[in-house]
């Protein structure tokens, strides 16, 4: 005689719940083995002589990474904790993960990533060659968060080389505050970091919890101490119209640009930016500009000579905040 046990079927949320536990263990030694691997001269720490462990010990990553060393070794040991996108990221940085090891990472934790290296949907092959088509006129496609998420060749070449950057520095606002080369291109520079601050603190009330503001705004008030001045005094700035910009370009000379914002969707999403010259003297070293970055060019002689600035008779021009 045969006895059969019924068994109750497996609920979702069961099935949430192993999901879950599969995760946290897969993270914890993904974690691990990415730890094992990087060496303390990697990171900047010494050796020792005294040193067992391969790779770096958790004590170092979690210092590292500004979290609790405790918190990690349970992170790393799968326990139910729960993981920001912020700290995802400190970990990221310090364990030197490359885009595909970043993206698991995220993936492992069901999070999303805060970095804005990956490819934005906004970013179509019509808009990149609209962009192009712009040259020599400096254009980019930008944010609200102020990330630079494309551009053309005038751009990245407007005030210091954006190719050589890291995506995650690709960012207006990051390099106003903290990029030697890029604030040294800002003519008024002072006034324009103050009124890119108010536009950040103002259309960060809309995103106050979500990770990828949360992320730059703590990146930001740990790097610049200027930023942090700015930031506790709580001002806000609204949006405006098209305004005149200045850029101190090392290769061509002055540039006096006006700043125009083309939303691609809603106000607070993507948007191009152009910047059109408003001076013929701005308007040939636009066009000189454009042929340095695209390589090697002859003497012209005085064909591309413009001139002596004309500021000097000029008083002082409107800035809007942007890159």
């Amino acid at each position: 005689m045969s006895t059969s046990v019924w068994a109750a079927p497996e609920s979702q949320a069961d099935r949430v719940g192993q999901d879950t536990d599969i995760r946290r263990h897969e993270l914890g030694g993904f974690l691990r083995s990415r730890r094992e691997r990087i060496t303390p001269e990697q990171v900047g720490l010494e050796r020792g002589r005294r040193r067992r462990t391969p790779g770096l010990r958790r004590e170092e990553v979690a210092q590292l990474s500004a979290v609790g060393v405790t918190w990690y070794t349970w992170l790393e040991q799968a326990r139910p904790i729960q993981v920001s996108a912020q700290v995802l990221d400190a970990l990221a940085r310090t364990l030197l993960l490359d885009s595909g090891e970043r993206a698991h990472l995220f993936a492992l934790a069901a999070a999303v990533d805060p970095a804005p290296g990956t490819p934005c949907p906004t970013i179509t092959p019509a808009v990149r060659q609209m962009l192009e088509a712009l040259e020599p006129f400096p254009a980019c496609v930008q944010n609200s968060r102020y990330d630079i998420l494309a551009y053309n060749r005038s751009y990245g070449g407007l005030v210091c080389d954006l190719d050589a950057l890291p995506p995650e520095d690709r960012n207006c606002l990051w390099l106003a505050f903290t990029n030697d080369e890029w604030r040294a291109g800002l003519v008024d520079r002072e006034e324009t970091c103050r009124a890119m601050a108010g536009k950040f603190r103002a259309a960060m009330a809309e995103h106050l919890a979500e990770p990828p503001w949360k992320t730059l705004l703590g990146r930001l008030r740990a790097a610049s101490p200027e930023f942090r001045e700015f930031w506790e005094q709580h001002e806000v700035v609204a949006p405006v119209g098209d305004r005149t910009k200045r850029f101190a370009n090392a290769r061509v000379g002055l540039l006096n640009l006006v700043h125009t914002s083309l939303w691609l969707g809603p106000s607070a999403g993507p948007r191009l930016v152009t910047y059109v010259p408003t001076d013929e003297v701005s308007r040939v070293r636009l066009e000189r500009l454009q042929a340095l970055l695209s390589g090697p060019v002859p003497d012209s002689g005085p064909a591309l000579d413009p001139g002596p600035d004309p500021l000097p008779a000029v008083p002082p021009l409107p800035v809007a905040a942007g890159g």
